[in-house]
């Protein structure tokens, strides 16, 4: 898919399917919440939710105090839907309608976390375009937390073709300067029941 196909593809699943039904569901997001706070930043350091769509970790970051939270996603109505939840608390993140492709971030990041855009990237045009926001959002001493599906994981993912990782194609993946902290696998249980393996990698930008 291009840039305009995958907005597409993402508007139609977010105004068509509830939360509580996408694979990717987690009412606590316990792996990414984990390494953040293993991380030991700042509260009021920006932290930077790649494809955070309407998931919970960024309710669950508020709750614990984190006050400089954006949230990116590629569709409208997957942001629009966070908010509605969110209430008067949306007001205290920035929101970005974006193909992170086509991100131009304002600031750099102390944290990019990304648990849903990466493995959809498959052709080498989109990573390069994608490690090039990276590096314009983050700085020396920035931090990643990365999840794609592993290597024994779904080859595709709501209809679309998904790039399988594990821990060293991940690390390769991302632009040189980024330094691999930890690189493991992780179940995930998905609403319907069935297990979706992930591979999560920490990385620190040196």
């Amino acid at each position: 898919m291009n840039a305009s196909e995958r907005a597409a593809h993402w508007q139609s699943i977010y105004s068509s399917k509830p939360l509580e039904t996408c694979s990717w569901y987690q009412p606590v997001p316990q792996t990414s919440l984990d390494l953040i706070a293993r991380l030991e930043l700042p509260q009021d350091a920006p932290i930077l939710d790649v494809g955070g769509g309407d998931a919970l970790l960024v309710d669950h970051l508020l709750e614990r105090g984190y006050t400089n939270l954006t949230v990116l996603d590629i569709s409208a109505n997957a942001i629009a839907r966070a908010q509605a939840r969110l209430g008067a608390q949306a007001a205290s993140v920035q929101w970005v309608v974006s193909d992170v492709t086509a991100f131009q971030p304002e600031q750099p990041y102390a944290l990019w976390h990304d648990r849903a855009a990466f493995h959809f990237l498959t052709s080498a045009e989109d990573l390069e375009a994608y490690n090039a926001a990276m590096q314009l959002g983050t700085a020396k001493g920035s931090k990643a937390i990365v999840a794609t599906f592993s290597t024994n994981g779904p080859l595709a993912c709501s209809g679309t073709a998904i790039q399988q990782y594990d821990e060293a194609s991940l690390s390769q993946a991302l632009p040189s300067n980024w330094h691999a902290v930890d690189v493991f696998q992780v179940e995930h249980t998905t609403p319907s029941g069935g297990v979706q393996e992930f591979t999560f990698g920490v990385f620190d930008r040196v």
